[in-house]
């Protein structure tokens, strides 16, 4: 077995057509090589199945948009936020427009926890968009 920082070289076998939109995807999202991509493959996989097994303590970020005009929502937002099972790590907030704005929430806690608080804040009256990005506290 390889030490944890080594590089390792592996063959695999695709079918022509299947390689053919590997390396079109390379290239339109900008990637190095086909080994970094594929190494973000394997990564993605590996966070949604940490996700999904719910055991370990992972992070997220929360990205929002909403209308600062509606009456309550900024109370109602930072209320959710101080709740004790999911440590809020830190926000971001950004002012989009005269009515809108942006926050970035770092969260921290079990997968369900998070998942949670991310429904809940995105179901609020004046949440126009509420979007999760999922990752872990350590890099696979």
């Amino acid at each position: 077995m390889a030490r944890r920082d080594e590089t390792v070289r592996l063959s695999v076998s695709l079918p022509a057509r299947l390689l053919r939109e590997m390396d079109r995807r390379v290239v339109g999202r900008g990637y190095s090589s086909r080994s970094e991509f594929v190494r973000d493959l394997v990564r993605e996989k590996l966070i949604e199945k940490k996700w999904a097994e719910g055991r370990e303590e992972v992070v997220g970020v929360l990205t929002i948009t909403f209308d600062h005009h509606q009456r309550e929502l900024t109370n109602r937002l930072n209320d959710i936020q101080h709740r004790r099972f999911v440590n809020v790590l830190c926000s971001t907030h950004v002012h989009l427009g005269h009515d809108e704005c942006l926050e970035a929430i770092i969260l921290r806690g079990r997968p369900s926890a998070v998942e949670q608080l991310a429904l809940e804040i995105g179901g609020l009256k004046g949440v126009r968009f509420a979007g999760l990005t999922r990752a872990l506290g350590s890099t696979p």
